[in-house]
């Protein structure tokens, strides 16, 4: 890949830093872009000029804008779900697939040692991206409008959204279900006009955008755990000084245990406001749980030989 000029916002005192997202300036990841922005800003007062850009939904734009509007420069830094990088990076496929972590502290562990590592490492080798650590999107759930769900049975021929990743897409198929890529924006447009029966998200994304209102049913099926990384415009940050650049990293590494930590504070406040909307929440029995991991084991044999059980045997054991 050939190296990018730095522009000059990278170069040029202030160095200007526009941290962007895709959630309010409340979520837990808008707080902790802004940890991040205060961190630097305080530590090197005008030599800097930190901006942020909570949420380009409100611009118009989409949340799978965020790599090309970092790989081009025309951002800073921003977090985005891992999923959305599949087609660009194919290798992170395997961080998608389901049922791969039994627990959050070991999804935690994968994510914060070799396995993190080496996917952010395919990350920078195929864009202009500079990867500084993992937000914590967590495990996602399954909301609907139609029925309660408890085995795959009960997900047969429903509509379901489904982030831009086929490993994700062929996950439901094998469930029974209907299952369409799309982004974000359509899919909230598609669910308050009754026309999408279902979604997958945390359950602060769930309330976040509003989708209890509109479903009814909500199953902790815990399927995926997906992780968001921190990346930046590899050209702009490498240009920066390197003082700058170590307290960057400082800055993340700080807001990353801050962001889990909102996490887990969140998951309980959201199950509280669905709870509150008059929705019914289940979550599956270990059997209930079985019959998803068995209905999706030929998507699972199929990674162990497309990704190698060099990455399996990086996810650390519960």
């Amino acid at each position: 890949m050939a190296q990018q000029k730095a522009p000059r916002s990278a170069t040029t005192k202030p160095i200007r830093i526009l941290l962007a997202g895709y959630a309010p300036p409340n979520n837990g990841f808008s707080l902790s872009l802004k940890r991040i922005g205060e961190r630097v800003q305080t530590r090197f007062g005008k030599d800097v000029d930190v901006k942020y850009l909570y949420n380009i939904l409100d611009l118009g734009y989409k949340g799978e804008d965020l790599p090309w509007l970092i790989e081009d420069g025309v951002l800073t830094m921003a977090y985005q779900s891992s999923s959305y990088f599949t087609e660009q990076i194919p290798d992170l496929g395997i961080a998608d697939l389901p049922f791969l972590f039994s627990d959050t502290s070991t999804a935690r562990a994968a994510m914060d040692g070799r396995f993190g590592e080496t996917l952010a490492q395919r990350m920078e080798t195929t864009g202009n991206y500079r990867i500084l650590g993992w937000f914590e999107n967590g495990f996602r759930h399954i909301s609907n409008r139609l029925r309660p769900i408890h085995v795959p049975a009960d997900m047969k021929g429903m509509k379901i959204r489904v982030l831009p990743s086929e490993i994700h897409k062929r996950t439901f198929e094998l469930l029974g279900a209907i299952a369409m890529r799309m982004d974000l924006t359509e899919a909230i447009a598609m669910i308050k006009a009754g026309t999408l029966d279902a979604q997958e998200n945390p359950l602060a994304n769930t309330v976040t955008y509003g989708v209890h209102k509109f479903h009814k049913f909500h199953t902790l099926s815990n399927h995926f755990y997906i992780s968001r990384p921190i990346f930046l415009h590899r050209t702009s940050f490498e240009s920066w000084p390197q003082d700058l650049q170590r307290a960057m990293q400082a800055a993340v590494n700080e807001a990353v245990a801050y962001q889990r930590k909102l996490a887990v504070e969140e998951h309980e406040q959201s199950r509280k406001a669905i709870e509150a909307e008059g929705c019914k929440i289940n979550t599956l029995t270990p059997a209930e749980h079985d019959a998803f991991v068995a209905a999706v084991q030929p998507l699972l044999a199929d990674a162990r030989q497309i990704y190698g059980e060099a990455m399996f045997k990086m996810v650390p054991k519960p």
